[in-house]
């Protein structure tokens, strides 16, 4: 939904933005092409990454940087010299989208309209680091973006705004992260157009409906075949394309990409993480409920491939009656 423009009455905000990932990229270049002011983009200290760990810019410090925008990479926003420095700005709103820093009451109270925070996912569930990964693990029908006021709790302010889009059994967090995406920046821009009556009518949380989506962690990616097929199959959809599902076969650790549950039927009497059949469809894999079909992965050092291409090189690897590893703490 395009913004409503703003009037003659309603001046064009005076905006300081904090992010850090694309996500938030997108929704800085909305408001970079809008009528508002940027008068100052926050982003994380340049990370080392890559082979050469060199250290690299955020993608919404170089957005910023394009934009001619100034740009501020405090290590913490606790510091008092932090804090003066965003209050020299003279901010009507900060707006706050996938940062990763805490803000501190001082730097809430400081721009003269608060703070927003865009939030990918309907509040109150899923407060916290990954939205978008634990609502497809937890096989969540629907998710959204929230627009809120930002208070000293976490992802706990009162909702101005919020927009909903469908999850379906072949969503993966990287195609619901694009979706959320293009979802934010208008219905952001919609909110900005009349901020202060939005803020007048905002919702408050209900905390007994609230979940929290915890930091993914790489360990969580390995595989226990001992879970049914539909949980696998989540698991598998959620991580990808951070950190990527793995199990480990024949001593090669195995990235899974793609897989789909096979409804025809499992086999309690095979243990888990038997592979029953391999050809140009996939790999068929027993579960503890089901069985799983893997349609897309990876060995080591190699592409991403399909099941027919890695079966041509290495069938022997994936052989009806090789075992998948369980989890080092949870095998038998």
């Amino acid at each position: 939904m395009p913004a409503t423009p703003l009037s003659a009455s309603k001046p064009p905000l005076r905006i300081i933005f904090a992010g850090t990932p694309e996500f938030a990229a997108t929704h800085l270049q909305a408001l970079i092409d809008s009528e508002h002011q940027l008068i100052g983009v926050y982003t994380q200290p340049d990370r080392p990454a890559g082979r050469g760990k060199k250290l690299q810019a955020s993608p919404v410090k170089h957005l910023a940087e394009a934009a001619a925008i100034p740009v501020y990479q405090p290590a913490s926003l606790r510091d008092t010299g932090a804090q003066q420095a965003l209050a020299q700005l003279h901010a009507d709103l900060l707006v706050v989208v996938a940062y990763g820093l805490i803000l501190p009451q001082a730097v809430l109270d400081t721009p003269r309209l608060g703070c927003l925070n865009v939030h990918a996912s309907l509040l109150p569930r899923w407060r916290g680091a990954a939205p978008i990964q634990r609502a497809i693990q937890a096989g969540d029908r629907e998710t959204g973006i929230t627009i809120m006021q930002m208070d000293a709790g976490l992802d706990t302010g009162p909702m101005l705004a919020t927009a909903t889009c469908g999850i379906d059994r072949q969503t993966t967090a990287a195609s619901l992260h694009d979706r959320l995406a293009e979802l934010g920046p208008p219905l952001l821009l919609q909110v900005l157009a009349d901020l202060e009556a939005c803020q007048r009518q905002a919702q408050p949380q209900d905390n007994q409906l609230a979940t929290y989506a915890d930091k993914i962690l790489k360990s969580e990616a390995e595989l226990d075949w001992r879970q049914s097929a539909q949980t696998l199959d989540r698991a598998i959809r959620a991580f990808n394309p951070f950190p990527v599902c793995f199990s480990k076969l024949g001593g090669e650790r195995v990235k899974v990409w793609q897989a789909r549950p096979d409804d025809s039927g499992s086999d309690p009497a095979v243990a888990a993480g038997t592979i029953l059949q391999a050809d140009r469809e996939g790999i068929l894999v027993s579960c503890g409920d089901g069985r799983l079909l893997v349609q897309q992965l990876q060995l080591p050092g190699g592409k991403q491939l399909a099941a027919e291409q890695v079966l041509n090189a290495r069938g022997e690897l994936f052989a009806p009656g090789q075992r998948f590893e369980l989890p080092a703490d949870q095998a038998p």
